[in-house]
């Protein structure tokens, strides 16, 4: 064993120890769509007074979050998103109305007299968050009363409310190190509001120091934030002016801050709109990690048994790495804390089958030097087949990143997950291909036994596939002209569908909203159809979804319509559930139809920028030619199949736009590599060599992902049918564009192009000569000749 595989192996073991200790250890965070609940989406909006930016939405953050919190919802989650949106994530709740109705509230921030201690009535204590008590006439004199717990939880008798949120002018905290007080609150109020501020500490103070008669309680939501005392230095009915207004208090410089935002939140509110809001039932989302689970063993069983019967030994070895990349990357996703959504958990199941693509190019190099030199080595031919392959396996996997990215950075909501995990996979396989699997194959070719026996290690003799195109010998590229006119023809099939038939556009990018019902007893589409009409809502669409469910699609329906419809439906089925929830506003619908377009464009634009760069730019251009054609006819068959475009199927085609330059970059790697090496050759001849070298990877790669999605099409359900189903199609015209699309659309190119030939490899300019031959040279030849 040479020192360079002691290291791998002691690098290997490290991040498998450290990665199994991670997964027994740590849990993963579910998504809504995974754990089941709601998720609404708040847009902040101007007002005539008041912008709604960064700092206003941040003050409607921390009044909603006290609001939250009232609902008794179990870790709810509130962030702000851009300049001017919340995300609300409230796990287990289906029925979002009681939510939208608290969310939707405006502040009601109000200062009360104390008049004493309160008494200790249930009521009182636990008011309704839905119920605000309004005053009632003056028959009873403690109706205005209200007993609400101050801050350490004891009961106080409040008067009613002297002054309003409105007349805050601002509130903010400041330390105040002369005066010794600590953190502290200094409240400014608006002219007339400075009056009944005045008036309010004037009476306090004619109380005695201590009595609870002489506090102040400042309410938010019927719910106290500050109760404190009128400083004993303020005289009776003398009160204290607007701007010389301090509360202290042991204050931590946190609870200042939040307390002086409260206030100032409740002085400036910003009205919210509910632009999304999705709710999924707790068993579609246990259904789909089950579904996930049996799709990513039985598709990783399939792909691991593949490529063992392909590759014999070295292939098992291969498919032990493949495991050990599993392990990783799940530690990976627990220890960055990744959110794992639905889409994410699809991008994890879908990258086991990618992670193949590495060890294929590796040993596919391998088995053409064992082809080309059979005297040498069988571990000689297998370092030579990772040196050669590192170019292929660094760019296709560069060109996927670039996709993972895109869908982080353009994606919105779980299809941000999709893009981490895709991203983690993809970093987690070359680990496991170039380090794991590495180790592990020139340990078993150490072996007397595996390199004396080639029908053992797998790669001492040539494929079928490739015995096959060798003595077949097909001259794919006299008429490459052809080829090009087959994928027009698809591009206008494809084109067709989408005029005739039409994109039927999801609920994310039109607006309105989809939701998913299960009744106890089987009702067919007409009957339910006529139920909801019945109940008013004529123009919603009703299909059938999963196993006998009802998928009602209307426009604008608010949660109380939504509450009828669901009575109506029940009528005819006894209990209904909803299962899946979707709402859309208009305005996001459009949004996210823009940005939709503006991530394919931004995808066509970077591939084309990275394969300019690192290829002429008559490959780059047949590779984005190729991959627009991929893009048409995924969109065409979906149109044709009458499937719905969604935000998943944004995700999926951004997938496929990686999946199809991966293809293409390994074609035109093996074309820059042995045209350089015989720049006389005619390039027709070189694309069919280097096409017909690569397409055992091709195939062997293609395998191994549609092992996993056809498991995630039968098993995944309705949630991940239609994205497994994008891939599936993306994979097969992907496929077929790389050598009949990019490669005849190059060599059109090349034949109006005057650049020379590449350079050799190993003599590029500036290259020493010297250091050329020692490029050359066998890993294991150590230069000694006699």
């Amino acid at each position: 064993m040479t020192r360079a595989t002691a290291v791998r192996a002691v690098l290997a073991v490290a991040v498998l120890l450290v990665s199994v200790y991670i997964t027994l250890t740590m849990s993963p965070r579910l998504g809504l769509d995974l754990q089941g609940g709601t998720r609404i989406v708040l847009q902040a909006r101007d007002t005539a007074t008041v912008e709604a930016d960064r700092e206003t939405t941040d003050r409607t953050l921390e009044v909603l979050r006290q609001r939250i919190d009232s609902l008794g919802v179990s870790e709810p989650t509130l962030t702000r998103s851009g300049e001017d949106r919340i995300i609300v994530e409230l796990p287990d709740v289906q029925d979002p109305r009681q939510a939208a109705e608290v969310i939707g509230r405006t502040a009601q921030l109000t200062f009360h007299a104390v008049e004493g201690e309160g008494t200790d009535q249930p009521e009182e204590k636990t008011p309704a968050p839905e119920s605000t008590t309004e005053p009632a006439p003056d028959t009873d004199p403690d109706s205005d009363r209200l007993a609400l717990p101050d801050e350490q939880g004891r009961l106080l008798a409040l008067g009613e409310p002297r002054l309003s949120g409105a007349g805050v002018e601002d509130a903010t905290a400041a330390f105040d190190a002369q005066g010794g007080a600590g953190w502290t609150v200094s409240l400014e109020f608006r002219k007339g509001a400075g009056q009944d501020w005045k008036k309010l500490t004037g009476e306090a103070a004619c109380h005695p120091a201590g009595d609870d008669r002489r506090r102040v309680a400042i309410v938010l939501d019927e719910k106290v934030i500050s109760s404190p005392q009128v400083d004993p230095s303020v005289g009776c009915r003398a009160g204290l002016p607007s701007g010389a207004t301090q509360i202290t208090g042991s204050f931590s410089a946190d609870e200042a801050r939040d307390l002086a935002l409260l206030i100032k939140g409740g002085a400036l509110p910003v009205p919210v709109e509910i632009v999304e809001q999705r709710t999924v039932g707790p068993t579609l989302g246990a259904a789909a990690i089950d579904a996930s689970a049996q799709a990513a063993l039985i598709g990783a069983a399939a792909t691991a048994l593949f490529i063992t019967v392909v590759y014999r030994l070295f292939g098992a070895l291969a498919a032990v790495a493949l495991g050990a990349y599993g392990v990783i990357s799940y530690a990976a996703l627990l220890a960055l804390g990744v959110t794992l959504t639905l889409p994410g958990l699809a991008g994890f199941v879908l990258a086991i089958g990618m992670a193949v693509d590495a060890n294929v190019l590796v040993f596919e190099r391998a088995r053409e030097e064992c082809a080309d030199r059979p005297t040498r080595s069988l571990r000689s031919a297998l370092t030579t087949g990772f040196q050669k392959a590192w170019s292929a396996v660094a760019d296709s996997n560069a060109t996927t990143l670039i996709a993972a990215g895109l869908l982080f950075f353009l994606g919105s909501g779980p299809v941000k997950g999709f893009g981490v995990t895709l991203a983690i996979g993809v970093v987690a396989s070359m680990f496991s291909a170039l380090v794991i699997a590495r180790a592990l194959t020139e340990i078993a070719a150490n072996s007397r036994f595996v390199s004396d026996y080639r029908g053992v290690n797998g790669i001492a003799r040539p494929g079928a596939v490739r015995t096959w195109l060798v003595r077949k010998d097909p001259q794919l590229f006299r008429k490459s002209a052809r080829w090009l006119v087959v994928s027009a023809a698809l591009v206008v099939v494809a084109v067709a569908g989408i005029v005739v038939r039409g994109v039927d556009l999801g609920v994310e990018f039109t607006g309105g909203r989809l939701v998913e019902y299960s009744t106890s007893r089987p009702v067919d589409v007409e009957t339910a159809r006529d139920s909801i009409a019945a109940a008013g809502f004529g123009d919603a669409e009703v299909t059938t979804a999963g196993d006998g469910d009802l998928s009602v699609r209307t426009g604008k329906l608010d949660n109380d319509g939504e509450h009828a419809l669901r009575a109506a439906l029940a009528e005819e089925g006894g209990e209904t559930t909803k299962v899946r929830d979707e709402l859309i506003g208009p305005s996001l619908g459009d949004e996210l139809r823009r940005n939709a377009l503006i991530a394919l464009g931004v995808a066509v634009a970077v591939q084309l920028a990275y394969l300019a760069l690192r290829f002429r730019w008559t490959f780059a251009v047949a590779s984005v030619v190729a991959m627009v054609h991929d893009v048409i006819l995924v969109v065409g068959a979906f149109a044709w199949l009458g499937r719905p475009v969604d935000g998943i199927f944004l995700a999926a085609l951004l997938t496929v736009i990686g999946y199809s330059v991966n293809d293409s970059v390994v074609v035109f790697d093996r074309v820059r590599e042995l045209w350089g090496a015989n720049r006389r050759t005619p390039l027709d001849t070189i694309a069919r060599r280097a096409v017909l070298q690569t397409v055992p990877r091709t195939v062997n790669t293609g395998m191994g992902a549609l092992f996993i999605l056809a498991a995630l099409a039968v098993l995944g359900g309705d949630s991940l049918a239609d994205f497994a189903l994008a891939l599936l199609i993306g994979i097969v015209v992907g496929t077929w564009s790389s050598v009949f699309t990019a490669v005849p659309g190059a060599l059109a190119l090349e034949r109006s192009a005057k650049a020379p030939p590449p350079p050799a490899p190993g003599k590029g300019k500036g290259t020493p000569r010297g250091k050329a031959r020692a490029a050359r040279r066998d890993p294991l030849d150590n230069g000694a000749r006699v």
